[in-house]
């Protein structure tokens, strides 16, 4: 397990706009400083402090006991979060793509250009799971499911606020996101629970059964004739679904039906009833955008942060009623 220190320095003038950004990066070898420009001599630049810690597992010692070695070593967590925060700080669980068979745990360059970010009040945590084929269906939901309890959990440890935990993923990622979100079972067998999530944002995932589930469940016919059962997210939607916001690219360039598949179940959640339900495509983007690179533009994350602010509103007015009673 690793650990590392960053700082953001920033300073904003009302006329005109400035803003200086450091970035100091606290290593075993040293350290880098780098500034974009320099403030005003009179201005104090405002700190923002983050720590990395690289290789937390999620799986209880008592359950990494009969575990094999896969599990100890894809099993982990990398927790970006500000370590000065004044107050105890969202935090948002990131579910790597790859079709359910590759891909590794990163955080997605982004969301730390999300201004919750930069402002210290939102953590990042980047999620390693098992991958077929060296694991069978379900473990890589349980996996999403265990990380999630993980964070809902231990978040607290960290100076964050176990009532502002949002999941996102891309691709496969976003099929885990939404099937956690979805069927209460999964996050119950770790001992949590949906109605703890503050929202999901899953970026171009399927929302029916995923084709490679398919697969391995032998279900007949094409990878683009849809299932619609207990391991497509649109089977288990109902008026209680917690906030969501579906981010896809353009339906002219993404993978095909993925886009569609979405605004279904989007459509279908503002049928039922359910209390957030937002969409947002994105033109010019093509699957891509489910890697959440350095390409993505500030209206999605404008986008996202406003999301992010909407759903925590619902989240507290849901808590003050739950105490109320």
């Amino acid at each position: 397990m690793t650990s590392k220190k960053f700082r953001f320095e920033y300073a904003i003038l009302e006329r005109p706009l400035v803003l200086v950004l450091t970035l100091i990066l606290c290593s075993d070898v040293g350290f880098l400083n780098h500034s974009s420009t320099r403030a005003q001599d009179s201005l104090a630049p405002i700190q923002i402090e983050y720590s990395e810690i690289d290789g937390t597992p999620y799986y209880e010692d008592a359950v990494l006991e009969d575990a094999d070695d896969y599990q100890k070593a894809q099993c982990r967590l990398q927790i970006v979060y500000p370590s000065n925060s004044s107050e105890p700080f969202a935090t948002l669980v990131w579910f790597h793509g790859g079709g359910l068979t590759g891909g590794q745990k990163y955080i997605p360059s982004a969301f730390k250009r999300l201004q919750a970010f930069k402002d210290g009040k939102l953590a990042i945590v980047a999620v390693g799971y098992r991958l077929s084929p060296k694991v069978p269906f379900p473990v890589f939901i349980e996996d999403a499911a265990a990380s999630t309890a993980w964070v809902l959990r231990h978040i607290a440890d960290y100076g964050g606020d176990p009532n502002k935990v949002f999941v996102s993923g891309g691709s496969a990622g976003g099929y885990l996101t939404a099937m956690i979100g979805t069927y209460p079972k999964w996050l119950n067998a770790f001992g949590a629970s949906r109605g703890q999530l503050a929202g999901l944002i899953p970026v171009s995932g399927q929302m029916t059964t995923h084709f490679h589930v398919k697969e391995l469940l032998n279900y007949p016919g094409d990878q683009y004739q849809p299932y619609i059962d207990e391991n497509a997210p649109l089977g288990g939607i109902s008026a209680d679904f917690p906030p969501i916001l579906f981010v896809l690219g353009d339906r002219k360039i993404e993978w095909k039906c993925r886009v569609e598949e979405n605004e279904l179940m989007a459509a279908s959640l503002r049928a039922l009833g359910a209390p957030l339900v937002e969409f947002s495509e994105n033109e010019g983007f093509t699957h891509g955008i489910s890697g959440m690179g350095d390409d993505i533009k500030p209206e999605l994350l404008d986008r996202i942060d406003s999301f992010m602010i909407r759903a925590l509103e619902l989240k507290s007015q849901t808590l003050q009623h739950s105490e109320g009673r």
